[in-house]
């Protein structure tokens, strides 16, 4: 559609006018202006150069200059040039065989705009009109006798296209010897169609300045595939036309926020009621760190319930399933390592306060330098001696990836099934983007390109938000397994878990709604 639906316009738009079984004028134009140049120029050069496409004729007037008043009377006596064609092609600037029609161009109104429209709307849903005009350069071919294809070829195209019976099966062969043909043409010179892609630039571009853009959301609410929890950022109001309230809290993950509060909660305390390890406190201290990292970032997004969807959630689902990774290849290395991590980050702290160092004075604001000793305290830098050793490797663990980690660990498949999707949204891979942020424009017009959507998501997903308390709370049973924490002390610390579900095996209400029991998921 994009390089040759322009260059094949002429057909495209007579046919649609006149409709596809007047294609027979077509071959009848083909045979009239081959006899009236015949011996001008060789057959099969006359032949190609009536295959329908506008930069052909060109290549034709080029090699024999009175062709343009024969091509253009054949096609008059034919019918093959209608008032409502030759105005919708008059209408576009530079475009090839300009003389096909002999009038100024003319920017187009409303009219030639709609007949533009159903012209390339109905070739792109007929495959039957396709392979009618894609067919075109093979009637002309037989006609100059120039075309050449196996008996069975020639069998099935010789009724085609009055033969119904076998009318499905000949127009997807001649849709694949087109094709078949066209990389032929290219093979043997590469810039074959550079008029033709040179045009359709053209033609794409004036389409975008003489018609808008249409989104989906112009159209009826209740059209299948309507989404109607989206919010129009342009009108502000949701997909049913009223006002959108800020996205609340869904009644049943009210619980969620508290639940995920109280999880981490019970986490320090049974880590702070437990006997520690205050010599070699690394690994208590890695633990304790990231558990509380990913927890805190649950709690806020649990807050804020636009981000209950995979858009803007994936960064949760990336924290959650990151930590676990390192927590778990962690422990299976030497204890060392817990140090190691520590060492890294605070070498990129260190790092860090050595970039914002190099802005130049005059972009410094008060807070700036705040801010570098900031970094400074974080690398542990002594007050006298500034030494850090900064490890630019990939990660902590030698510069080894994520990927690699989970899978000395075993858990390649949490990998590849959670992580790996989450992050493509939260590094805007472009399938992401697409399905995300993205729009198909719904003007034929403009050839089926992706416009920026003006509906966001308004999350609310309870499944998705359950399912990051759950992974959670994975994470705390899986930290307090490694650490080895006193099982008394994590009894207590949880035992309000095993009284809310007691309470609602008694029927005392649903206070574990969505999914933490006294154990929690695997």
């Amino acid at each position: 559609m994009r390089d040759d639906l322009p260059d094949l316009l002429w057909p495209v738009l007579t046919l649609s006018e006149l409709g596809t079984a007047e294609a027979v004028q077509f071959v009848r134009w083909q045979k009239a202006v081959q006899e009236d140049l015949s011996g001008e120029v060789e057959p099969r050069f006359i032949a190609e150069c009536l295959d329908g496409r506008l930069t052909s004729l060109d290549r034709l007037a080029a090699q024999v200059p009175d062709a343009k008043a024969l091509v253009r009377a054949r096609a008059e006596e034919r019918g093959l040039l209608p008032e409502s064609v030759a105005s919708a092609l008059a209408s576009y600037p530079l475009r090839p065989a300009e003389w096909l029609v002999d009038r100024a161009m003319t920017p187009p109104g409303q009219e030639e705009i709609d007949v533009l429209a159903r012209a390339v709307l109905g070739v792109l849903k007929d495959e039957h009109r396709e392979a009618v005009i894609k067919c075109l350069y093979i009637w002309s071919a037989v006609q100059a006798g120039t075309f050449s294809a196996s008996a069975e070829t020639i069998e099935l195209l010789r009724a085609y296209p009055n033969d119904f019976e076998t009318r499905g099966k000949a127009d997807s062969a001649v849709r694949s010897m087109w094709g078949a043909h066209k990389g032929l043409l290219v093979h043997e010179d590469k810039s074959h169609f550079a008029n033709a892609i040179r045009w359709a630039k053209v033609f794409w571009g004036a389409n975008s300045m003489t018609s808008r853009c249409m989104r989906r959301s112009e159209f009826d609410a209740d059209e299948p595939g309507i989404q109607e929890s989206t919010v129009n950022l342009r009108t502000g109001t949701a997909s049913n036309g009223e006002e959108p309230a800020p996205t609340g809290v869904p009644a049943e993950g009210a619980h969620l926020r508290q639940l995920a509060m109280d999880l981490l909660s019970s986490y320090v305390e049974a880590l702070e009621t437990s006997p520690a390890r205050l010599y070699d406190r690394e690994q208590q201290e890695v633990h304790a760190g990231l558990v509380a990292r990913a927890g805190r970032d649950v709690i806020a997004a649990l807050g804020a319930p636009d981000l209950w969807c995979m858009e803007h959630g994936a960064h949760i689902i990336r924290v959650l399933v990151e930590i676990r990774i390192y927590i778990q290849w962690m422990a299976r290395q030497d204890p060392s390592i817990y140090r190691a991590f520590q060492e890294y980050g605070a070498g990129k702290a260190k790092l860090y306060a050595r970039i914002m160092d190099e802005l130049p004075e005059e972009a410094r604001r008060p807070a700036f330098e705040e801010a570098i000793k900031e970094l400074e305290t974080l690398s542990r830098n002594d007050e006298v001696i500034d030494h850090r050793v900064v490890d630019t490797r990939d990660s902590f663990a030698e510069g080894k990836s994520i990927r690699t980690m989970a899978e000395e660990c075993g858990l390649l498949d949490l990998y590849r099934q959670a992580y790996s999707m989450a992050s493509g949204v939260a590094h805007s891979e472009w399938w992401s983007i697409e399905a995300h942020a993205m729009e198909r424009c719904l003007n034929v017009l403009h050839g089926g390109h992706l416009i920026a959507s003006l509906s966001l998501n308004s999350g609310g997903n309870v499944d998705l938000a359950t399912s990051w308390v759950n992974q959670l709370y994975t994470l705390i049973r899986i930290s307090l397994q490694i650490l080895g924490t006193d099982e008394n002390a994590v009894e207590a610390a949880f035992a309000w878990l095993g009284a809310e579900a007691d309470e609602e095996a008694t029927g005392g209400g649903p206070a574990d709604e969505g999914g933490v029991g006294t154990t929690g998921p695997a």
